[in-house]
């Protein structure tokens, strides 16, 4: 940026968890963007009315408030940015930011300052805290000098926060000389009536602009009462009640569910709503497709034609999905994105599969991925290292030959393994994802080597051939050798994903026993094969002729590399037991499975520091073992 400045790793507070990112100052305003993609914040110099600095813990702080009564905080500067930065903004903004100075003498008697809806609790001329009356639920006087803020706990929060604030109560004596009492209201009661005027404590502050009854919500799941205002969106439930600022809204995403009177409206946030510990970055409304409603937008003339731009209508009539999206992204300022230029074999915008043992569809889009609807998940192209299309292992010879699955591995080495696509969508599915220039992982050579397949669609003249099937039927065919390859029963899943029962020991990690025994009666696959990790080569005429006896591993063979999920199923399993010992052990390793999905990078880490280093002494045992004269484990060894 040639006319400001830019600085990495900078956080904001308050509601968005404290999350790193990417701050730019220019002459034209501010912009944030939260690392790795999200939420991003953009004030235009024109709206900030007000800069402070202040010195926190281990880094300085700059506050920022603009006329709608928004103050952003955002922390992580060094100190000698704070000179340039406050000379930037005096000559291109022409406000002196204020230094304020932080508390940390502990005291709890201060006083009180309002600006705006923000509340700072000063204890002589430096600030304790400050809060914003936005989030405050409710206020109340209890007795006659204290008066209680309860906060929104089910307000939009950030992901980080493991903590959060429920109420905060205040003792004004009847002494105070800031909020003087009378004969009728004491000091307390003329504080309290202050932050009632600004708190959110029951939305009538703010009328609803348009209302939907009776919605069904399948995340959070529930029926709610859906309240459209110009700044939030409430859902209300029996027994939750969600408000949503429009700053937490990253997307909408509007998909119709092929051959299903249904329709998805998704609302991504940033940061995502809380329901108990639970976390919730989607929201996903299930719309009935045909229903047609006409609703009045409780907005005057003169807002539609200048806030809104007569983009929105005093009374709107149409399919109630249409109707709800067009109002929220007006009042929000939110995109919507709605289905590609996919199409599935039945003509419909998704293809059925399955993730984490849950049904879904998976929706094909132009800049990502969206699994809907439980667990709901989003995945953006520009995450992903590379996807593979791998045969489908759950079901014997006959579900493969009918299905496959389709990996996607992101840059942050996390998983995604969506199963049980039906066969006959693998050629729209692979033109889609080719045509968005991913890479393919191509396994065809036998090898385990990653080398997508753009090299051989350069090489063919005929569009209509797909390459990485011809490949791997050209490899098939000229495979002289009618041995299973034993690299696809043991190193089928690298990453470690819980995707199968497993074993303990490490080897054959990713079948378990009863699919093992399944897995060495398979058939002959059908004419078209899918492209697979390792293709198991059967006898030209199976039926008929017996199979060549398997070669013996070689016991001086090095033992294989265990996934960072059997390292952690070792440590888990006997505890998982222990807690429930009627489970059969396909139940444990379904448990095992849940949690590791469950589990963050960070939780995941030592076990992956664990299989990273048996990898380095499966890599020098091999080495040694191959300088001996011994066949390598790509040789048929195994």
């Amino acid at each position: 940026m040639t006319d400001g400045h830019h600085f990495n790793s900078i956080s904001l507070g308050g509601r968005g968890g404290g999350n790193p990112g990417q701050f730019k100052l220019s002459s034209g305003g501010l912009a944030w963007k939260k690392q790795g993609g999200g939420k991003i914040i953009e004030v235009d110099k024109s709206d900030i009315t007000s800069v402070t600095w202040m010195k926190i813990p281990r880094s300085y702080q700059l506050g920022v408030g603009t006329k709608e009564g928004l103050f952003y905080r955002f922390f992580g500067f060094r100190e000698q940015d704070v000179s340039n930065l406050t000379s930037f903004i005096q000559k291109n903004m022409g406000i002196t930011p204020e230094e304020k100075q932080l508390s940390v003498s502990g005291h709890n008697w201060g006083g009180v300052e309002i600006n705006g809806n923000m509340l700072c609790f000063n204890v002589g001329s430096q600030e304790a805290f400050e809060v914003s009356l936005a989030d405050v639920s409710q206020t109340q006087m209890q007795g006659k000098t204290d008066v209680v803020l309860e906060f929104h706990v089910d307000d939009t929060t950030g992901a980080n926060e493991k903590d959060s604030l429920m109420d905060l109560s205040f003792h004004v004596p009847t002494t105070n000389t800031q909020f003087v009492g009378d004969e009728h209201r004491t000091s307390a009661q003329m504080l309290w009536q202050v932050i009632a005027a600004k708190a959110d404590s029951d939305g009538s502050s703010e009328t609803a602009v348009v209302t939907f009854d009776g919605i069904a919500i399948l995340t959070p799941r529930g029926r709610f009462k859906i309240e459209l205002h110009t700044s939030f969106l409430r859902l209300q439930g029996q027994a939750n009640d969600f408000k949503i600022q429009y700053s937490s809204i990253v997307r909408l995403f509007v998909l119709p569910k092929s051959s299903n009177p249904h329709t998805f409206v998704v609302i991504t946030l940033d940061p995502p709503i809380r329901k108990g510990q639970t976390l919730y970055p989607h929201i996903v409304i299930q719309f009935e497709t045909d229903v047609v409603v006409e609703r009045d937008l409780n907005l005057s003339e003169e807002v539609l034609a200048e806030k809104y731009k007569n983009k929105l209508a005093s009374s709107c009539k149409g399919l109630i999905h249409e109707i709800f999206s067009k109002v929220l992204k007006e009042l929000s300022g939110a995109k919507v994105t709605r289905p590609s230029t996919f199409r599935s074999c039945q003509d419909g915008y998704a293809v059925k599969s399955s993730l984490k043992a849950e049904d879904g569809l998976l929706y094909p889009l132009e800049k990502g991925f969206f699994f809907l609807p439980k667990p709901p998940t989003l995945i953006l192209h520009e995450e992903i290292e590379y996807v593979e299309f791998e045969r489908h292992g759950a079901g014997g010879a006959s579900m493969s030959s009918h299905y496959f699955d389709l990996l996607v591995k992101l840059k942050n080495d996390q998983e995604h393994l969506f199963r049980n696509i039906q066969r006959n969508e693998y050629h729209n599915l692979f033109n889609f994802i080719s045509g968005k220039d991913l890479k393919i992982l191509n396994l065809g050579d036998g090898q385990g080597t990653a080398s997508g397949v753009t090299a051989v669609l350069q090489s063919t003249d005929d569009d209509s051939v797909d390459p990485h099937l011809e490949r791997i039927k050209n490899q098939a065919g000229n495979d002289e050798s009618d041995e299973e390859d034993e690299d696809f029963v043991a190193d089928k899943d690298d990453s470690g994903s819980p995707t199968d029962n497993s074993d303990d020991d490490g080897s054959d990690a990713s079948l378990s026993g009863g699919e093992k025994e399944k897995s060495s009666k398979k058939e002959a696959s059908s004419s078209k094969p899918l492209p697979v990790k390792r293709m198991r080569k059967a006898g030209a005429d199976e039926g008929s002729e017996k199979r060549k006896p398997k070669k013996k591993k070689d016991p001086n063979a090095p033992k294989r590399a265990i996934a960072p999920f059997m390292y952690f199923s070792k440590a888990e399993r006997a505890n998982i037991k222990g807690s429930n010992p009627e489970l059969a052990t396909t139940e444990i390793a379904k448990k095992l499975g849940e949690k590791w999905q469950k589990m963050t990078a960070e939780e995941k880490q030592p076990y992956v520091e664990l299989s990273q280093v048996d990898k380095q002494r499966y890599a020098e045992e091999s080495a040694a073992y191959r300088s001996a004269g011994a066949p390598g484990p790509g040789d048929g060894s195994e």
